[in-house]
């Protein structure tokens, strides 16, 4: 299929159409979460993210809070690899891999870094706390059916 101008112009074929609009996003590269210098990760990194809304009140209901990143739209709490292991992370957060940011035009701040050299926020106590923010029942306690 080829379309062509009224005024007689260049024939664009549909190939050519969509080769323009692919040229008009181009994809930014997914960006990580670095550890400060100083510290270690022996676990692996990981990071869960919520609206930046939600970042002011989970901060005091965790018993230890590691490397938090923020942006205008998230904030991200570092956690240790596998944190996603057999729990649903309550919406609206997510749950990062590899502490891999998607969709984000540029690396999110650390807002707060811990005493000592491990970045980690404790999982549960982030999970219990998102759970109790969001209304959402904790995977453990839900009802299982047969």
């Amino acid at each position: 299929m080829a379309l062509r101008a009224a005024t007689g112009g260049q024939v664009m074929t549909l190939d050519t159409l969509v080769r323009l609009r692919r040229g008009l996003h181009t994809p930014v590269a997914p960006r990580r979460l670095l550890v400060p210098d100083g510290m270690t990760a022996p676990l692996g990194c990981d990071a869960v993210a919520v609206p930046a809304r939600f970042g002011p009140l989970v901060m005091p209901r965790l018993p230890r809070v590691g490397c938090v990143y923020a942006d205008e739209a998230h904030w991200w709490w570092i956690v240790p690899s596998d944190s996603d292991y057999a729990l649903e992370w309550p919406a609206p957060a997510r749950y990062a891999t590899g502490a891999i940011v998607p969709d984000t035009p540029g690396t999110p701040g650390l807002i707060h870094k811990p005493e000592g050299t491990v970045p980690y926020t404790p999982p549960i106590p982030l999970y219990l706390a998102l759970c109790r923010l969001t209304g959402t029942t904790p995977a453990w306690s839900r009802p299982v059916s047969a």
